[in-house]
């Protein structure tokens, strides 16, 4: 597998988070660091910690019909043959999608992310070896917490 490093743009776009449990949670703390307008999450229960996010919440059951006018789909069920039906789905609409926990299902992965006001460093392994990827994320942010990196805002 090969992922492209790329940044979009998700001003004004339909992010949807499909799940409500402990991975979804962590996935929706990510998307809200970036966005907290237009995030539709849906599952039939959610974690009290995803609720405290300012996202739109609808509880129910996933349905085909979900997916209309959006730009961007996260999958964390925790349903292994729902989230490759949601896959299939989305992929018949040209939604692009990530499904985590499965990299082969996935047309985009999210790094991990050290973030310092308008500068943001993604560190990716290309979806072999997630935990080098936030190894090297916490490296960065201990070496800038030290002192031993700067990261000069004004450049």
């Amino acid at each position: 597998m090969n992922f492209l490093p790329i940044s979009i743009n998700v001003t004004n776009k339909k992010i949807l988070l499909i799940g409500g449990g402990k991975v979804a949670t962590h996935k929706a703390s990510i998307i809200a660091r970036f966005i907290t307008d237009n995030v539709t999450v849906i599952s039939p229960d959610f974690t009290s910690e995803i609720r405290q996010l300012p996202f739109t919440f609808i509880q129910k059951n996933y349905d085909k019909n979900d997916l209309k006018d959006f730009f961007l789909v996260y999958v964390c069920t925790g349903d292994h043959e729902l989230n490759r039906q949601i896959k299939t789905d989305a992929e018949e609409l040209g939604i692009l999608t990530s499904v985590c926990d499965a990299p082969l299902l996935c047309d985009f992965v999210s790094p991990a992310i050290f973030k310092q006001e308008h500068l943001t460093i993604a560190v990716s392994s290309n979806a072999q070896n997630v935990y080098q990827s936030i190894a090297v994320r916490d490296r960065i942010a201990k070496l800038t917490d030290d002192g031993l990196l700067q990261l000069d805002q004004s450049v």
